[in-house]
């Protein structure tokens, strides 16, 4: 008998393994890979709450917090913010990747940060969009899950919150200039704009798709998972600081008028939101999950009654036991004045470290139940390290 086929009776009677399957579709190590904007990526994901006395009590990932090659020594691409506390690592046996990009659009900017969008961009130097990544990632990997967070910076989210916080700033409370009627905000919500943005994000989704089928997956081989954006500060009844004088800005963090924290609540947020979800509808993908998390920070919002700075509260570390019911989830808006050398003005107004955490027990949550839905917070305290949240 040959040696090719003595193995292969022995391999019949299971007393021999067979070769091993390289990772790939369907084979290896399951994983959940993350794209899009900030508010996925890990963005302000080292600060656990806020304090203005020091960036001390709530430094919870030190300055490496962004650190993403291989040996946490740099970001891959500079101001990216792909933090350690991001959603992608639900663990528990399957791996996780983190493609995702502060400021990063539906497609990829080329100024001064590169920002990979949700495309195939490819400029032969080895800046590649997320899509092209994605591609090239999913070919040697098992990938049964995709989340993906787009849009907000397509409806200009980061120039709207600059002109929010420079109307408060500039303007007195007996006569207040607010954002929501700035002809420079109001073009952002227009029927032919919201309608243009619509369809960037169809063809971002589509692009994922086409990123897969390229990698080797059969549309029901894997799920997207599309989260829409979280409420960041709470609507005018909700603030803990008076609009009047400068407090809600100088020490809060959070310079909006209650007219356009209102607004922004009830008309910005649902207007990005519902393009998102329009969007999912009109892409023909059929592997779609939708999770939402408009109302998921409720109760610990930016400057929300309830929860405070450090010193507010009484609480001198973001590691004492109350500190994740306590404190804040939401990045202060930082000016070029109060930015000091530890914060970056990008990380304002994002899911934080408590934030972040919880978002990843949220997608764990769409990953082992195998569906999506609404994820919110359901009680007190931390179980394995991560804030209780619940996928209702």
């Amino acid at each position: 008998m040959s040696a090719a086929v003595l193995l292969l009776s022995l391999t019949g009677l299971g007393l021999v393994a067979p070769p091993a399957h390289a990772d790939g579709p369907g084979s290896g190590t399951p994983y959940v890979v993350t794209v899009g904007d900030s508010y996925i990526s890990g963005e302000a994901g080292r600060w656990a709450g806020s304090s203005n006395e020091s960036a001390a009590p709530a430094d919870a990932l030190g300055a490496t917090a962004y650190y993403d090659n291989a040996g946490h020594t740099a970001e891959q691409i500079p101001r990216c913010h792909r933090s350690q506390s991001a959603e992608a690592y639900i663990g528990g046996g399957v791996g996780g990747l983190n493609l995702a990009c502060s400021g990063a659009r539906t497609t990829t900017g080329t100024g001064e940060y590169f920002k990979p969008g949700l495309d195939f961009y490819d400029d032969g130097a080895g800046h590649l969009g997320q899509a092209k990544l994605l591609q090239q990632f999913a070919a040697s990997h098992n990938v049964k899950q995709v989340v993906v967070s787009i849009g907000g910076n397509d409806f200009n989210f980061a120039s709207i919150v600059t002109q929010c916080v420079q109307d408060f700033l500039l303007s007195p409370s007996w006569n207040p200039d607010y954002c929501k009627d700035d002809s420079t905000v109001v073009a952002n919500f227009t029927t032919a704009n919201v309608t243009a943005v619509r369809a960037k994000i169809v063809t971002a989704f589509q692009n994922l798709r086409t990123a897969m089928r390229n990698a080797g997956y059969g549309d029901n081989a894997w799920n997207l998972v599309v989260q829409t954006y979280p409420s960041p500060i709470p609507s005018a009844s909700g603030f803990r600081y008076s609009q009047s004088g400068y407090t809600r800005q100088s020490t809060g963090g959070c310079g909006f008028w209650n007219a356009d924290a209102d607004w922004a609540n009830s008309t910005a947020l649902v207007t990005i939101n519902n393009t998102v979800r329009d969007a999912i509808g009109q892409s023909g993908l059929s592997n779609t999950r939708l999770l939402e998390l408009q109302s998921a920070f409720n109760g610990r919002r930016l400057c929300e009654k309830g929860v405070g700075l450090y010193e507010e509260v009484g609480l001198t570390s973001w590691t004492q036991p109350t500190a994740v019911d306590r404190t804040e989830w939401i990045n202060q808006i930082r000016t070029v004045t109060t930015v000091g050398s530890d914060y970056y003005i990008q990380e304002s107004l994002h899911p934080n470290y408590w934030a972040q955490l919880a978002l990843r027990n949220c997608v764990r949550q769409t990953y082992t139940q195998n569906r999506g839905g609404t994820c919110t917070i359901t009680g007190t305290g931390l179980v394995n390290g991560e804030p209780r949240m619940t996928l209702g």
